[in-house]
């Protein structure tokens, strides 16, 4: 099942970040009040962007490093000028895949 990265732009300026598998419906939780304590202080206005992962694991290392931005970077993000690869290194995992598929 896929999950979902998202950046929210709150009232104030910042960008919020977080993963759902519904993001619509975590959005309207977020403008609720009843999502994180981040966005209830600082009123989401809009989705900037979302991107889809391949799970959870997945969706939450992104998450891991998207949240190290800061919120120019994360505008960067949301209009295309920067990629989610860009920001998310490689696992390490993958690049021994990776070289071991090219030495067959």
């Amino acid at each position: 099942m896929p999950w979902f990265l998202y950046l929210i732009e709150c009232a104030d300026g910042s960008v919020y970040t977080g993963i759902a598998i519904d993001v619509q419906a975590r959005f309207d939780k977020h403008v609720s009040g009843t999502g994180a304590r981040y966005t209830r202080s600082r009123k989401p206005l809009h989705v900037l962007a979302s991107f889809e992962l391949a799970d959870r694991s997945s969706a939450s290392r992104a998450e891991y490093f998207v949240k190290r931005l800061t919120a120019v970077e994360k505008r960067a993000l949301a209009a295309g000028a920067r990629t989610l690869e860009s920001v998310v290194p490689v696992p390490v995992q993958a690049e021994v895949e990776a070289d071991e598929a090219d030495n067959v």
